[in-house]
């Protein structure tokens, strides 16, 4: 597999270009960045590593403990332009002065997922979409480990997959593949792939349209050949719309609820899910899936295809499709006080994810929403928050928009500046038998430093509550 990766032509000019060792540079000492910069010194390139902000410890350690030179909180002009080779960190936006440069010069600037595709043989599972793609990447995975499988797990999720190529000798890897990381991958092969959905997210990086958005999704295909499959939802309207414009070398295995496909995966009249590929034949009860709610029954439709495509006994399939632990800050349950559910939905960074998980709540809800507003359109959401939402508290610096989409909708709407106080404020607007959902709909930068830290400071205030 990953032949045209392994014979990059531009990969192999790099190498043979050099006099001594090809000097690659990396933009970003997160995750991603670290990983690779640990790959491209193992590989023999000349690696230095600039971040504009600054570096955790962990990976500051982790680069001086590997003697890989780096600079934190500058980008050095004569240090960076220099690189025969750029890979940017996903969070880096193409239009940051250091990467027009860059292009400007016309040095390739590439992902870490493209870079590290290229010294691994191994088979590639890449899963995309505005929503599910962490659950449904790491239900994939649940059931290809239980199934025996030699398979690592990276992309947006887990050890970057640039640090796994460098350390482990995997078959498969199942890959979370964002929108920004998909931008930056050129000849990298997908074996299968899939696509969850398309929504409106990260407008702000694609000029604020969709269809801009869109095509960077549909880069999870590219490359693809009559051996390789393209999975994705048949009852989502701008998948289909894009499909429309496409042509694709991969065999199609469409999923829906509203419609049966065979190849493919559909809902039949008993509530089962039946999957057929053209050798395999699976079906089981949605009642007997650890995913519920409606949005869960294609993430589990599209793991359950991977799976039949690698021809994967169905017990082994029920056992890991029904045993699965859900992901932390998605739809997580965190505790029951006085008869009051908390959730835990604080990797909803998009308008669409929201309505997922209201769409699954099935009591009154007390709403915190609130951070980075992306250019959301909050109308979608009207007729959850008209049935099912008694009161927004909003967790944010600039709750205005928030104000101005429900303000006739919900009687009562509270800012609050902290976890802390929107756990404290919610707690006493609800009552037993409620639910208090953290599911914000916006990005978290103004007040956390990411996802992971607003869901775990809402975690700990509903702890001391």
């Amino acid at each position: 597999m990953n032949d045209n990766n392994n014979k990059d032509a531009n990969q192999k000019h790099l190498l043979q270009g050099a006099g001594g060792a090809v000097r690659l540079v990396i933009l970003g000492a997160g995750e991603s960045g670290v990983g690779a910069a640990y790959l491209a010194q193992q590989q023999g390139f000349d690696v230095f590593v600039s971040d504009f902000g600054g570096i955790a410890d962990n990976y500051k350690k982790q680069l001086e403990d590997w003697k890989i030179p780096f600079e934190e909180k500058q980008h050095t002009e004569e240090l960076i332009l220099n690189a025969a080779e750029v890979i940017k960190s996903p969070g880096i936006p193409d239009k940051a002065p250091m990467i027009k440069k860059l292009h400007e010069k016309g040095t390739p600037v590439v992902s870490e997922i493209e870079f590290a595709g290229r010294y691994t043989d191994a088979k590639i599972i890449g899963i995309t979409g505005s929503n599910g793609k962490t659950t449904t990447t790491s239900l994939t995975y649940h059931i290809l480990k239980n199934a025996g499988m030699n398979v690592g797990l990276a992309g947006n999720i887990g050890k970057s997959f640039a640090y796994q190529v460098a350390t482990e000798k995997f078959d498969w890897y199942v890959l979370e593949l964002s929108s920004f990381m998909l931008d930056d991958m050129f000849r990298f092969k997908v074996d299968i792939a899939v696509l969850l959905n398309i929504t409106p997210d990260h407008l702000d990086r694609y000029d604020y349209k969709l269809e801009n958005y869109a095509a960077s999704k549909f880069r999870i295909a590219q490359n693809q050949t009559a051996a390789d499959y393209f999975i994705y939802c048949a009852d989502d309207p701008e998948t289909i719309k894009g499909m429309k414009e496409r042509t694709f070398g991969a065999q199609l295995l469409p999923f829906s609820i509203q419609q049966k496909f065979e190849p493919g995966a559909y809902l039949d009249s008993n509530d089962n899910i039946v999957i057929n590929t053209t050798q395999e034949h699976f079906t089981m009860s949605i009642q007997d899936l650890a995913l519920q709610g409606k949005h869960n029954i294609y993430n589990s439709m599209a793991s359950g295809i991977v799976a039949k495509v690698l021809e994967l006994r169905n017990e082994t399939m029920r056992e890991s499709m029904g045993n699965f632990k859900s992901i932390e800050h998605r739809l997580e349950f965190v505790a029951n006080i006085s008869g009051i559910r908390f959730i835990n939905d604080s990797k909803a960074t998009n308008v669409n994810s929201t309505w997922y998980a209201l769409e699954s709540m099935t009591s009154d809800v007390v709403l915190i929403l609130g951070g980075v507003d992306k250019g959301n359109d909050y109308s979608m959401l009207n007729d959850l928050v008209k049935q099912k939402v008694k009161a927004i508290v909003c967790l944010g610096k600039d709750n205005k928009r928030i104000h101005d989409a429900f303000e006739d909708m919900v009687d009562i709407i509270v800012n609050t500046s902290s976890a802390q106080e929107a756990a404290t404020v919610a707690y006493h607007l609800a009552t037993k038998g409620d639910t208090v959902l953290l599911s914000p709909a916006c990005a978290s930068f103004d007040l956390f430093k990411n996802y992971e830290d607003r869901g775990n400071q809402f975690k700990a205030a509903v702890k001391e509550l």
